[in-house]
């Protein structure tokens, strides 16, 4: 038995005696029909218009991470498929896109997103099912999201004239774009919508766990009529990756994932030219002041850890409360992760579904049992996993010191650092103790403090009072190791366009 097995099971025995939470409430099963939705047994790469075959010859599976079964097999991309993808790209930015009226731009992208609404239940199902989230978080957040960013860049392909006054706007040509796991259509939508707006063409990569709904997306595209190569979808694994960035006829890279591969990324592009964004790694601080409407507050940090397994890199995945309501702030925050439904993500009761992966669930055990081996007291929710698949229980820490690794290091999973501060400057200082800048969550009754805070955090978004809300008008980014670059809103033109007098 393993240091932290033996952690969680004293834990269990000893702390439902010291804390009264409620009983979960035992519901019937309510999963998600599945039959509409058609997987085929196989995936091509999606370039010029067309799904061909790889010119690798080699296929991968895509694995269900809450069940372990095999949904599929997908091409893997190899340097010349890549370069096919980019061949397709120029050809179409030249002949076609950057050529066509900025209105009719907008009507390709307006139908993208009429079809994608129309699809959503079936994307929902999709997203769930290759990524392991609950559909509820997949079908009321992940794909309504994902639609209004194409509607709102629509919107902005024949006026940006008016988004950059007194200067006038040139597409930049060809642009790679490398997406993560963590919200595959999202990220997709995010990257795509703005850069078809603004005239350019994209190769896309998608992340290998989670090609699914990108490739779907693509069938959606050929029925929108796009011009062939406009779009293209190339899958495969960090190597197809890399062949992508390191393309010499690319223009303007954007990337989301960690930190170590955004830095790998800015050494292999410097003094080549390309336009480069990036949305790395987080360690987003919520603060909790004394004065906080302190279940609101208990809701929101769930909503930003827990719900979505931790899997977002603004998760606020470090918790400071202020001294005075640190015991009442703990024993809530315990009696709520009791109620929480882990299990089958296709159930609408499920509130955290599976971990995306082996090698990520086997990462987020390491930094755990790094926690419980530097002294730190364990808590954890005391439900029953499933036997089949990749799953992790809500878990929270306390006594945890700032120099800890569960307090420094981006954890990308369902576990919380709880830390105190006595006064708000010390808190502010705490916060900021970061090589991350991404995020943070403000929690009071006042709103000269929630200004007075924001003001001094180091984080690229800041939310007050709630957590994890997004709209496609606010830009979204980062500051230090969290990246540079702006995505949504007005900002999110500006990566992908020249300005020119």
């Amino acid at each position: 038995m393993t240091t932290l097995e033996k952690k969680v099971t004293r834990l269990e025995v000893v702390e439902p005696k010291q804390l009264n939470f409620g009983k979960k409430w035992d519901y019937a099963p309510a999963p998600e029909a599945t039959d509409f939705v058609k997987i085929k047994p196989r995936y091509e790469l999606f370039i010029g218009g067309k799904f061909v075959k790889p010119k690798s010859g080699n296929y991968f599976k895509s694995i269900n991470p809450a069940t372990e079964e095999v949904l599929t097999e997908v091409a893997e991309a190899n340097e010349a498929d890549v370069d096919a993808a980019v061949r397709a790209a120029r050809n179409a930015y030249e002949k076609y896109w950057s050529k066509l009226a900025p209105a009719e731009r907008a009507k390709y992208i307006f139908r993208i997103a009429r079809q994608l609404q129309e699809k959503g239940r079936e994307f929902a199902i999709l997203e769930t099912m290759d990524g392991g989230k609950p559909i509820k978080e997949a079908r009321d957040g992940d794909i309504p999201l994902s639609v209004a960013h194409f509607f709102y860049y629509a919107g902005w392909a024949d006026k940006l004239e008016y988004a950059f006054p007194g200067r006038k706007c040139r597409p930049l040509g060809v642009a790679g774009q490398v997406i993560p796991w963590n919200f595959p259509l999202l990220m997709a939508a995010w990257k795509l919508a703005p850069a078809l707006a603004c005239g350019n063409t994209v190769v896309l990569k998608p992340a290998e766990t989670t090609p699914l709904t990108a490739l779907h997306l693509a069938q959606i595209i050929q029925e929108a009529d796009l011009p062939p190569g406009v779009v293209n979808i190339v899958t495969g694994f960090g190597k197809t990756g890399a062949a992508l960035v390191k393309h010499p006829d690319i223009n303007k890279i954007a990337f989301t994932g960690s930190t170590e591969v955004g830095k790998g990324i800015m050494k292999s592009i410097a003094g080549t030219g390309k336009k480069m964004t990036l949305e790395l790694g987080g360690k987003a601080a919520n603060i909790i002041f004394e004065d906080a409407p302190m279940d609101q507050a208990i809701e929101g940090i769930i909503n930003g850890i827990y719900f979505n397994q931790g899997h977002v890199c603004c998760a606020g995945s470090r918790l400071f409360v202020q001294e005075s309501v640190k015991d009442i702030v703990i024993r809530k925050l315990y009696d709520r992760i009791q109620t929480l439904r882990v299990g089958n993500p296709l159930d609408k009761n499920t509130d955290v579904g599976a971990i995306n992966s082996r090698e990520q669930l086997g990462k987020i055990k390491e930094l755990v049992e790094s926690g419980v081996q530097e002294g730190c007291k364990l808590h954890q929710s005391a439900c029953e996993l499933p036997k089949k698949g990749f799953w992790f229980p809500p878990t929270f820490f306390t006594g945890v010191a700032q120099s800890n690794r569960i307090a420094q290091e981006e954890i990308f999973g369902p576990v919380l650092s709880v830390l105190t501060f006595r006064t708000p400057e010390e808190a502010v200082e705490k916060a900021n103790n970061t090589a991350y800048g991404l995020s943070a969550g403000v929690w009071t009754d006042k709103g000269s403090k929630i200004f007075k805070i924001s003001s001094k955090l180091k984080a690229g978004v800041i939310w007050a009072n709630t957590y994890n809300k997004f709209d496609p008008t606010s830009p979204f980014g980062g500051y230090k190791e969290s990246g540079f670059g702006r995505e949504g809103g007005l900002h999110g033109l500006l990566p992908y366009v020249k300005l020119v007098r």
